[in-house]
C-alpha cells in the first residue's frame, strides 16, 4: 500500500554510519533510520548475537519463562530506575501499554472516564489510541471517530497544565516527550519535566514519559529525564533498543507497575529471545563503547559547529538540541533539503515543514561531526541564498 512517498534510492548494505545504494555509491546517514540505529549499520555485536540466537532459538511465546527477557528487564531497570517491565514490538504499542496503565489506574481510583493530558505538536504513534494523543491533526485526518480521553495542551507550558488541576477534570496521568522528535526537535525550559513531576505528586497523577526517540543514549544521557533530578512513573522506549530488530519496553515502577496483570495486557511477539539478545547487544556495546558520553560530547560539536557557521545566515531562526537530537529551523519550508542532501550523499529529514532534524548515530566521530556540519551548513546556505 502506497503509505509512503519514498525517495529514489535503494541501500543494499552499510557499516557504522555509512551506507551503500545498489549503484555502489556512498552516502552518510545522518538519521540512524529515525534514531534506530544508535550503532550504525551492521554492528559486529549486534550480528553475532543475532545469529548466534538464531541458531539457537527465535520465539517460544511469552506462555513460557524467558530468560533473556528477564536478563534485559532487569538491564533496563537498573539504568531507567524503574521496577516492572512490558515487551512488545514498537513505540506505538509502548505507548498503548502506557495509555492502558494510565487507565487501569484511574479506574483503580473510582474515576469512570480517566484521561491523560498530552501536548500540541506531539507524536506518539499511528495506533487509534497513540493517534489520538497525538498533537498533529494531519496524523489524524480521515480516522475518525478517535478515542476519548485526552485533554490536550501547549508544551514546554506547566501553567496551563496546573490549570486542568484546579478544574474537575478527570485527570490521571500526563504523557509528554521529554523533547519533541517529529514535532522539530522542540526542547523545553529546564525544570520543565520537574514541573510536571511535582505537580503530578500534588495530583495523584502518573508522570508518564515517551522516550521512544531520546531514550538509550541519545541525549547524552541514557534517558532524558536524567538530565533533571526526577523519577517518572512510567517510561517507554522503543527505536534504538534493538538497532533494528523491533522491540519495545514500557516501563513503569509503584503502583503503576501493579496495574498490568495476567490476562489485562498481552503480546505474541513482545521480548522473544531474538529481539531481547539483540537489545541486550546493543547495551553491552554501548556500555562498553561510552557511547552516552559520545553523544554528548559529539552532539555539543554539532551544535557549536551549526552555530558557528548558520547562526548568522539570514532565514536561519534557531540551531537547538540535546545531544544527537539537533534541529536547525528556517523561516520557510525546506523539505526538499532531504533531495539535495540525498544527492550529495547525505541522509537528513526535514520535519514540522520548516526544521532540518539531524539523528546521527551514537557511534558518530569527531572527523564524521565534521564532514555533517560542512556539508548540512553549505546545504541551508545555498537554499536560503536562493
Amino acid at each position: 500500500m502506497s503509505t509512503y512517498t519514498r525517495l529514489p534510492v535503494r541501500f543494499e548494505r552499510g557499516e557504522g554510519i555509512w551506507l551503500w545504494d545498489t549503484e555502489g555509491r556512498q552516502y552518510l546517514d545522518a538519521l540512524s533510520g529515525i534514531a534506530v540505529c544508535a550503532l550504525g549499520h551492521a554492528h559486529p555485536g549486534v550480528a553475532q548475537a543475532l545469529a548466534e540466537q538464531a541458531r539457537r532459538l527465535v520465539h517460544t511465546s511469552n506462555l513460557y519463562g524467558i530468560d533473556l527477557q528477564e536478563q534485559l528487564a532487569d538491564r533496563l531497570c537498573k539504568i531507567s530506575g524503574m521496577e516492572r517491565v512490558f515487551f512488545c514490538n514498537s513505540g506505538a504499542e509502548a505507548n498503548e501499554a502506557a495509555i492502558k496503565i494510565a487507565r487501569l489506574y484511574g479506574h483503580g481510583r473510582d474515576i469512570t472516564c480517566p484521561a491523560i493530558i498530552v501536548m500540541e505538536n506531539s507524536f506518539h504513534g499511528r495506533t487509534m489510541a497513540t493517534l489520538t494523543a497525538t498533537g498533529n491533526r494531519k496524523v489524524q485526518a480521515g480516522f475518525e471517530p478517535l478515542v476519548r480521553g485526552f485533554i490536550r495542551v501547549p508544551f514546554n507550558d506547566l501553567e496551563a497544565i496546573r490549570t486542568i488541576a484546579t478544574t474537575k477534570s478527570d485527570a490521571v496521568a500526563v504523557l509528554v516527550e521529554p523533547i519533541q522528535g517529529e514535532g522539530g526537535i522542540n526542547v523545553p525550559d529546564e525544570n520543565y519535566l520537574a514541573g510536571i513531576r511535582s505537580i503530578c505528586d500534588e495530583q495523584g497523577w502518573l508522570m508518564m514519559l515517551d522516550e521512544i526517540q531520546t531514550g538509550i543514549g541519545r541525549t547524552g544521557n541514557w534517558f532524558a529525564f536524567q538530565h533533571e533530578s526526577l523519577l517518572p512513573d512510567v517510561v517507554t522506549v522503543a527505536k534504538a533498543l534493538g538497532n533494528g530488530v523491533p522491540i519495545g519496553a514500557c516501563l513503569a515502577r509503584g503502583s503503576a507497575a501493579e496495574c498490568l496483570q495476567p490476562g489485562s495486557h498481552g503480546t505474541t511477539f513482545g521480548g522473544n529471545p531474538l529481539s531481547a539478545r539483540a537489545a541486550l547487544a546493543v547495551l553491552d556495546a554501548i556500555e562498553s563503547d561510552d557511547l552516552v558520553a559520545n553523544a554528548r560530547a559529539i552532539g555539543q560539536q554539532l551544535l557549536e559547529g551549526f552555530r558557528n557557521s548558520l547562526s548568522d545566515t539570514a532565514g536561519v531562526t534557531d540551531i537547538r538540541g540535546s545531544g544527537l537530537m539537533i534541529g536547525i529551523e528556517l523561516d520557510r519550508p525546506c523539505g526538499e533539503l532531504v533531495r539535495r542532501a540525498l544527492e550529495r550523499g547525505l541522509l537528513i529529514n526535514v520535519t514540522a515543514d520548516r526544521v532540518v532534524r539531524l539523528l546521527p548515530p551514537l557511534v558518530t566521530t569527531d572527523h564524521q561531526a565534521e564532514i555533517i556540519i560542512e556539508k548540512v551548513s553549505d546545504l541551508v546556505s545555498e537554499f536560503l541564498a536562493e
